[in-house]
């Protein structure tokens, strides 16, 4: 049998504001904290489709970033259009960012309040 991932961990300076932020995002829900200040989101338990999804890990950290990280999220929006997605992320506190992008993109890349990029695609994806 092969591996999934079960968690994605985030080294982040906030993890009450990217909580926040990738709960509103994501429509996930507080999973449970630990002592070290890492809050751990994930699916709401009511959601149960059946497939086990990636929780994420925001754990906390006073080690300055050097440099764009080297993974990023791709998401697609699953009861509206880009356009519409769009609006509602940067409204939640996603702002644009330049990657190199030509403009001739599909997608958007936008970065978290934190600064890290993503990408939100244009596919609408049926919701689980």
């Amino acid at each position: 049998m092969a591996c999934r991932i079960s968690e994605l961990v985030i080294e982040c300076a906030d993890p009450e504001l990217l909580a926040a932020f990738w709960s509103e995002v994501l429509g996930y829900v507080q999973l449970g904290r630990e002592d070290d200040g890492s809050i751990e989101i994930g699916p709401p338990p009511e959601a149960g489709s059946g497939r086990a999804q990636p929780t994420l890990v925001l754990s906390p950290s006073s080690e300055p970033r050097t440099g764009p990280r080297r993974m990023h999220f791709d998401v697609n929006a699953t009861d509206r259009d880009q356009d519409a997605e769009l609006e509602r992320l940067l409204a939640l506190g996603a702002r644009p960012a330049d990657v190199g992008q030509t403009g001739e993109e599909s997608w958007h890349v936008l970065a978290d309040p934190e600064g890290n990029a993503f990408c939100l695609l244009r596919a609408r994806l049926q919701a689980l």
